[in-house]
């Protein structure tokens, strides 16, 4: 090789033959047609017969959006042996692990992501590590830490900021915001990880909620939380709070409320249904029989926001990668969510454009049209007919760049 060593290309052309198009949009997949890929961008999409040379022939392939997970922790650590391994790592350890969670993640076939909660701002680091080529991994959007009160949700791990009173929350948005947050999260309840806290304990006030919530909302942020209880859910909703993390207990009347706020649930339905998972990590058994013990009340709960109309969104909070149940977390919740009551198409939505709305990136990622970047995947069978489908992932792309192929049909 002569000439400077380039970096990870974040850009490339192609043209994409012999597909059948899930555009993200329209519920049946499109025949006969090609897509042409410039710069990272979609630039056209025409005819088959009409591809300029070189292509690379996809073989029939069903060819879909890159998935968009909304619910991601690149530095997870849950109680437990596996947890405490990573909440003991360095600040240079932990930058490399995650950059490998990063790459797994995008080769899993989700080639966005929400980070809503991630250790030490590790996250902005990372961001920027992949924008630049130097890492490979899924564009990211992050909330930095969330925020929690003493002794609140996560306050045990450097993935939260400890804030109490209005004036404290004020702050605590603030910071990060300077560090570059995309949005902030908010711990307004107990949950699954608290060995000290129950799913339904509140655990802001309203005033408190109130702060961080209008804070944000000044800076052109939106708010997500994560919440358990209906009550303290509804709360929030009337407080201007924009989504939902699990949402473990609606009521019929808190889900036709978030439907007509325009309030968005992502209901991370396979971490009440995770006990392989938890055995893999060492979870304490007071965690897996509380987690386990949540699964049919959050499914309900679940099946109340489907039918209030709720926007739900595709969120893991396992790792999206990890290899669980025969095939990778994210898509394992995408099964429940279709087991759940939501068609294959819509399931689609939920995992593509839904989220680019939510993340008001609709002209860039979330379908695949003219002018949007080129982040695809392609499996053999038809999602629009089963998420199961997705199992088959074989091909992904991002940004115009191959970056699984397991076909070889790019070389």
């Amino acid at each position: 090789m002569s000439g400077p060593v380039p970096a990870l290309p974040t850009r490339g052309d192609a043209v994409l033959t012999n597909l059948r198009l899930v555009d993200g949009i329209d519920p049946v997949p499109r025949h006969g047609v090609c897509l042409v890929v410039e710069n990272g961008r979609i630039a056209a999409i025409v005819p088959e017969h009409d591809a300029p040379e070189p292509t690379i022939d996809l073989g029939g392939s069903y060819v879909m959006p890159g998935l968009i997970n909304m619910h991601t922790h690149f530095s997870l650590s849950l109680p437990g042996p596996g947890g405490d391994a990573v909440s003991a790592l360095s600040a240079h350890d932990l930058a490399l692990h995650m950059a490998d969670g990063a790459r797994r993640t995008l080769l899993s076939g989700v080639t966005t992501v929400r980070c809503v909660a991630e250790k030490d701002g590790a996250d902005f680091a990372l961001r920027r590590a992949i924008q630049q080529g130097q890492v490979a991994g899924p564009r990211i959007f992050t909330a930095g830490r969330g925020l929690c009160c003493t002794g609140g949700h996560g306050h045990d791990t450097g993935d939260t900021v400890e804030c109490d009173g209005p004036d404290a929350f004020t702050r605590g948005v603030r910071s990060q915001l300077r560090s570059g947050a995309d949005l902030i999260k908010i711990m307004i309840s107990g949950g699954i990880a608290g060995e000290h806290e129950q799913i339904t304990t509140p655990q802001l006030t309203r005033d408190e909620m109130a702060a961080a919530i209008s804070t944000a909302h000044a800076w052109g942020r939106k708010v997500t939380a994560h919440a358990g209880p209906a009550a303290i859910i509804a709360e929030a909703v009337q407080l201007g709070l924009d989504c939902v993390e699990h949402g473990y207990e609606l009521t019929p009347e808190v889900a036709r409320l978030m439907a007509a706020r325009g309030v968005a649930l992502v209901p991370t339905l396979v971490v009440t249904r995770a006990g392989a998972f938890f055995d893999d990590l060492g979870v304490p058994p007071w965690m897996q029989e509380r987690s386990l013990n949540a699964g049919p009340r959050h499914l309900q709960s679940y099946r109340y926001a489907l039918e209030a109309g709720v926007t739900v969104l595709l969120g893991s909070d396992m790792p999206p990668f990890w290899d669980f149940e025969g095939t990778s977390a994210v898509v394992r919740e995408l099964e429940h969510m279709q087991a759940g009551g939501l068609s294959a198409p819509d399931v689609i939505r939920a995992a593509t454009s839904a989220p680019a709305e939510w993340l008001d990136a609709r002209d860039s990622i979330g379908t695949l049209t003219p002018g949007r970047f080129a982040d695809l995947i392609a499996l053999p069978e038809d999602p629009t007919v089963t998420a199961g489908a997705l199992r088959g992932i074989d091909f992904v792309m991002k940004g115009g760049v191959v970056v699984r192929d397991d076909e070889g049909r790019s070389r």
